[in-house]
C-alpha cells in the first residue's frame, strides 16, 4: 500500500497496483502436492489399523450387551432363548400368546443390532455341565470375514 498525504495532514491508504506475477507456481502446488502424498503414505496404514482394532472392541460390546440382554430374558422365563426363538426375540414381543404375558422386553433398544462389518451375530445355545446345570449361552461374531475361525480381523469373536 502507498501512504498519501491529505490536506489535513490525515494519511490516506491508496492500493497497489496488482503484480500479475502473484500467486503459487506449478513448481510449488507440486511440491507441496508431494509433502501430502508422503504424509498419507506414512499415516493411513496405522489409520486402518486402527479403525479395524475399533471394530472388534465395538462386536466385543455388543456381544456383552446382547448377553446381559439374555440374562435379563432369562430372568423373566426362566430359560434362554430357544434356537427357533433366536436373539430376535430380545428385541421383539413373540407372536405366542402365552409367551407375551411373561415378555417385559425389549431386552434391547432398537432393532437387533448387526456385528460392526454388517453380519449377524450368531447365538450358541447353552449347554448344561456335568451335574445337570445350565450354562450361559454365547454369542459370536465371525469377524471381518464372517466365516468359522480365521486369524486377526477375521478372528471370531465370542461372549
Amino acid at each position: 500500500m502507498t501512504h498519501t498525504k491529505t490536506q489535513t495532514g490525515a494519511v490516506k491508504n491508496l492500493p497497489e497496483k496488482h503484480d500479475k506475477r502473484a500467486g503459487y507456481s506449478l513448481l510449488e502446488i507440486l511440491v507441496v502436492l508431494a509433502i501430502m502424498g508422503t504424509i498419507v503414505t506414512l499415516v493411513a496404514p496405522r489409520l486402518f489399523t486402527q479403525l479395524d482394532r475399533s471394530k472388534v472392541v465395538a462386536a466385543k460390546a455388543q456381544a456383552k450387551t446382547i448377553k446381559l440382554a439374555l440374562n435379563s430374558f432369562r430372568i423373566d422365563f426362566g430359560r434362554f432363548p430357544t434356537k427357533e426363538e433366536g436373539l430376535e426375540i430380545l428385541a421383539k414381543m413373540p407372536s405366542d400368546p402365552n409367551l407375551q404375558a411373561q415378555w417385559y422386553g425389549p431386552y434391547l433398544d432398537g432393532d437387533f443390532p448387526s456385528d460392526p462389518w454388517g453380519n449377524p451375530y450368531h447365538y450358541v445355545l447353552p449347554k448344561a455341565d456335568e451335574r445337570g446345570a445350565q450354562k450361559s449361552p454365547k454369542v459370536v461374531s465371525y469377524g471381518a470375514d464372517n466365516a468359522v475361525g480365521g486369524k486377526g480381523n477375521n478372528a471370531d469373536i465370542s461372549m
